[in-house]
């Protein structure tokens, strides 16, 4: 991290700020004391002022119980953010932002010194912690933005600093808050309002979004399926022939699903957009946790770890991909939150797609998920003792469900593998 001085932080950060004798700044902000190490700011948050004692004794050089963890935290990514000359890249959207955002650093790292979103940090908390982590050296940083309510992208914005917006997709996420998919798109663009003079959209091929791209001053990339004229899945991954702007790619990726290929679109653009050139060959990329891993099943079989969340539009993307591969299917799937009244509309187009699907065998989880069709588990744990019976040698099976659901213990119980 930009070294911060501790009466900088004092200054800018409300609240009981506490310093090691021998330090004078810091080199590192973290809020799980069990990251810390010497030389790093602790911020408290929630019940993290119990955990000051054992911050120090790994090193800290200061820590700080703030009046407020949020204003804290915004203050001291604006502040690292301000000393840094890098590129930011924010990335929004209702599917594939973490996916986007793995792809796009990997992309940027051969060619600049790169600092990535780690796993979900896309909130008030997650993306400070992000910019904290910019060196002095550091040329892009990829941020990632997540939202619940209108205005808090444009929060999270004023903070990062974006030259480059990425918006992956508009679909119905969060509305049980917004009331409808109008309001998400509204929502999402409020990067590309954030956007300089001279900086670049990244957009699907949205109606709902056209509203918000009058803008004259900044350059507009549009994408769409069309883009990935195909797609085969081979050894060790998949093969993509994707049309840009620029030329045709092709391309392999660590990856199976179609559904990739489109947010490698949407990096490469904004690659493009920072003026690194397109790559060759087969990019490695490693993917977050939970966010169709593909791990082998003990005594056979595939198991795909999309457990992270889930939506009407991710959840259609997982089936499909479910869908394309050879042997027994088998569905683990979780209700999703965050719908409002329209759930159970939701749920229902689901067990259709299952149907029209054939999938061999769903086992659903949760109360709204009965409407996908199959057996029924009353939560995570339960569907976890169900699973090790359903699924046999040589199955292929999708884990998928929102957050709350919680199905990572499930792939973790038919896999091995700590979830």
């Amino acid at each position: 991290m930009i070294p911060l001085g501790l009466e900088e932080i004092g200054a800018l950060c409300p609240g009981a700020l506490e310093k090691a004798p021998w330090a004078d700044e810091v080199t590192g902000v973290q809020i799980d004391s069990r990251r810390i190490e010497e030389g790093d700011l602790f911020v408290a948050v929630g019940t993290g002022a119990d955990f000051v004692k054992h911050a120090f004794a790994r090193g800290a050089a200061a820590t700080l119980v703030p009046e407020s963890p949020f204003v804290a935290l915004a203050a001291l990514g604006s502040a690292v953010r301000a000393q840094s000359s890098a590129r930011v890249v924010g990335i929004t959207g209702s599917t594939g932002k973490t996916s986007t955002k793995d792809i796009l650093a990997a992309l940027c790292r051969p060619h600049a010194r790169t600092v990535a979103a780690e796993g979900g940090h896309n909130n008030e908390i997650g993306l400070p912690l992000t910019l904290t982590r910019i060196e002095p050296d550091t040329e892009v940083v990829v941020c990632e933005m997540g939202m619940r309510g209108i205005g808090q992208i444009a929060e999270l914005c004023a903070i990062a600093r974006p030259e480059v917006g990425i918006v992956t997709s508009i679909g119905p996420v969060h509305l049980e808050l917004l009331g409808t998919v109008e309001r998400v798109a509204q929502a999402k663009a409020e990067v590309i309002a954030s956007l300089p003079a001279g900086g670049v959209a990244v957009v699907p091929d949205e109606p709902l979004l056209e509203p918000y791209l009058t803008r004259d001053d900044i350059e507009i990339r549009r994408f769409s399926s069309e883009n990935v004229e195909s797609f085969e899945q081979v050894e060790g991954g998949s093969r993509a022939v994707l049309a840009l702007e620029r030329g045709k790619l092709e391309l392999e990726f660590p990856f199976t699903a179609r559904h990739q290929a489109q947010n490698a679109v949407a990096a490469l653009l904004a690659l493009d957009g920072l003026g690194f050139p397109a790559p060759s060959g087969r990019v490695e990329v490693e993917l977050s946790r939970w966010r169709g891993e593909e791990l082998p099943l003990p005594g056979g079989g595939l198991l795909i770890n999309d457990s992270y969340n889930a939506d009407p539009a991710s959840m259609r993307a997982a089936l499909e991909h479910l869908a394309d591969h050879e042997g027994r299917k088998v569905a683990v799937l979780g209700q999703m939150a965050e719908l409002g009244p329209t759930a159970p509309e939701y749920h229902r187009e689901v067990g259709a797609l299952i149907e029209s699907l054939g999938i061999d065998v769903v086992l659903a989880v949760g109360e709204l998920a009965r409407d996908y069709g199959g057996i029924y588990a009353s939560d995570a744990d339960n569907a976890a003792q169900k699973a090790r019976i359903l699924v046999r040698p040589g199955d292929v099976v999708l884990v998928k469900g929102s957050r709350a659901v919680g199905l990572e213990v499930v792939a973790e119980a038919l896999s091995g593998v700590p979830a």
